[in-house]
């Protein structure tokens, strides 16, 4: 799938790679390369397999992290977000047992109480940048620590487990397959999917792109600039519930250690597949890429003793800076061209 922007295509009519487009794939391809050279078991069935379901919960918040980063945003507190939302699920589908029993139909309503909490964090996220005028990194820092203060506190400082036999009856959501495909991955298949559709199709993302390319001009054009900016935060907050209802069934508790980092590596997904951070153009398949490629470096530290394992955040970290820094120099020599042209 190709994003809103065209190839570059070559004066001469010759044969080019857009690496801007293919840059992604073609490093995940050169990692896996590296990961089977290091340690042949990493290509195994079981270990891709894995790879790709511990994937999804990055790169289904990574994608409502596109439409947010692409408009001209960001949003700090998803990773706390998901352990408040994990934690709240957790305490009312307990709650329900006593009176609904272990049932499909207690699970649906945690489902439904986390698609409503990540709607409502998403809105409040987006109303107090855009109607409060606060930047967005002061509003998703103040609400990230304010989300993971409310779990520890409704933990107690400890961990909030949930129910046994009802985590058996929900475990399939994560651990099971259709078609042979793991459940996890096809919901970020689908959420991928309607993502590219929604920024790539619509007028609602050609909004996000031209808002995150010039507030200004976007507001002279009659873009609905407030509508549009809180939409993505709200959509980002619906992407975290979303992950938040697959992450549950894996471990079955929520703490204030849950979703830690998640942030880090929700931007550094987005911004390793193309997506430019300040705003403008977005890539929603170069996310998804992003998303595979962080979990592959933390799976071949896993695999090797190459380098720590406990250094995954700071191979992240160093990522994104080298991301940010390629996407400067080549922004850079755009403008010079075009001042030239």
């Amino acid at each position: 799938m190709t994003d809103q922007t065209t190839s570059a295509r070559p004066a001469s009519g010759g044969f080019s790679i857009d690496f801007k487009a293919w840059g992604p794939l073609l490093a995940l391809a050169a990692l896996c390369i590296f990961g089977f050279i290091l340690n042949p078991a990493f290509a195994s069935e079981g270990n891709i397999s894995n790879i790709l379901t511990r994937s999804a919960f990055i790169g289904v918040i990574a994608v409502g992290a596109t439409f947010v980063i692409t408009a001209g945003g960001i949003d700090l507190s998803v990773g706390s977000m998901a352990a408040f939302i994990s934690g709240v699920m957790i305490m009312v589908m307990n709650g329900l047992v006593e009176t609904m029993g272990v049932s499909v139909a207690t699970i649906l309503v945690g489902v439904g109480l986390s698609v409503f909490l990540g709607a409502m964090a998403g809105l409040a996220n987006g109303l107090l940048t855009t109607r409060g005028k606060i930047e967005a990194f002061i509003v998703t820092l103040g609400t990230m620590g304010i989300y993971r203060s409310l779990v520890t506190y409704l933990a107690d400082g400890g961990t909030l487990s949930l129910n046994f036999d009802l985590r058996s009856l929900y475990r399939p959501v994560y651990y099971g397959e259709v078609l042979f495909v793991p459940v996890p991955v096809l919901v970020l298949a689908i959420v991928a999917i309607l993502g590219w559709v929604l920024l790539n199709r619509t007028a609602f993302g050609r909004h996000c792109v031209a808002i995150g390319s010039s507030e200004s001009v976007a507001r002279y054009s009659a873009v609905k600039i407030n509508r549009v900016k809180t939409l993505t935060y709200v959509i980002q907050g619906l992407c975290v519930s979303l992950a938040t209802i697959i992450y549950v069934p894996r471990l079955g508790s929520a703490s204030s250690q849950t979703g830690v980092m998640w942030e880090l590596e929700a931007i550094a997904a987005v911004i390793i597949g193309g997506t430019v951070l300040k705003g403008g153009y977005g890539r929603i398949g170069g996310t998804v890429v992003g998303a595979i490629m962080l979990t592959t470096i933390g799976n071949i530290l896993n695999l090797t003793d190459l380098i720590s394992n406990y250094l995954n955040g700071a191979v992240q970290g160093v990522i994104i800076i080298v991301a940010v820094w390629l996407q400067r120099g080549q922004w850079k020599r755009r403008g010079r061209s075009g001042d030239g042209g």
